[in-house]
């Protein structure tokens, strides 16, 4: 895979025309976007035709975690927008992975356009060990992300969101071809902000990442665009 096509830029903004401008500055650099609440309840499908404009995938990252016949529907709308990847929850459950999975599988592909990956988060980059408690989960929170992943890959999904932390540990339990997106990559200057467990990008590659997901050390960068390239130079220096 080469590296633009591992490169996924978190288009964390609420203004379409900034949105449209920074897309169309990081194609070249980039192979996906992803598109997050904000923006997309803002502004609808108009970001998602802006990036297929340009070449580009969209991943949807909307976190659908709801009843089982909510979330088929909403992967169905999904697919019907054209995007690459789109999110659940793994808390979720078998049932409801299960049911995104099907009306995937159910629908008819637009010739050339491929099936999207129905992602599971499994648990979110801003918890660490001692946050788990507060929402429920015991145990150590590399095991805990285990477990959501095995049972959300048992149901359906595609691959998973995880911190490049915990790829040793799921490499060992999981299929060879598992997609692993993973978020929280920063440089070695760049601010932690609210992420607390983070990577640079030639390490997650190295550790098992298939793609990475940045977003505010290219968007709050001088040149946007330099800064795309730098993490792009990482992900190819990976062994």
């Amino acid at each position: 895979m080469k590296p633009r096509d591992r490169l996924v830029f978190a288009l964390d903004v609420d203004d379409l025309d900034v949105a449209r401008r920074l897309v169309k500055d990081l194609a070249p650099s980039v192979g996906t976007f992803k598109v997050g609440p904000v923006l997309h309840l803002r502004h609808g499908s108009a970001i998602v035709d802006a990036i297929h404009d340009v070449g580009a995938s969209v991943f949807l990252d909307l976190k659908f975690h709801d009843i089982p016949e909510t979330v088929a529907g909403a992967s169905r709308e999904a697919m019907r927008l054209g995007v690459r990847m789109f999110t659940v929850h793994a808390l979720g459950g078998k049932a409801m992975i299960g049911r995104a999975a099907a009306e995937l599988s159910r629908l008819t592909l637009v010739p050339g356009r491929p099936r999207p990956l129905c992602l599971a988060v499994t648990i979110l980059t801003s918890h660490d060990q001692d946050t788990l408690p507060t929402i429920g989960l015991s145990g150590l929170l590399a095991a805990n992300t285990v477990r959501l992943a095995k049972l959300a890959l048992d149901a359906g999904a595609t691959g998973l969101v995880t911190s490049a932390h915990e790829l040793a540990a799921l490499r060992l339990a999981l299929p060879d071809d598992t997609v692993y997106v993973c978020p929280g990559i920063r440089g070695p200057n760049d601010p932690v902000g609210d992420q607390s467990r983070v990577m640079g990008a030639r390490e997650a590659i190295e550790a098992g990442a298939t793609h990475l997901v940045v977003g505010r050390p290219i968007r709050d960068a001088a040149s946007p665009k330099d800064a795309a390239e730098r993490i792009l130079e990482d992900i190819a220096s990976a062994r």
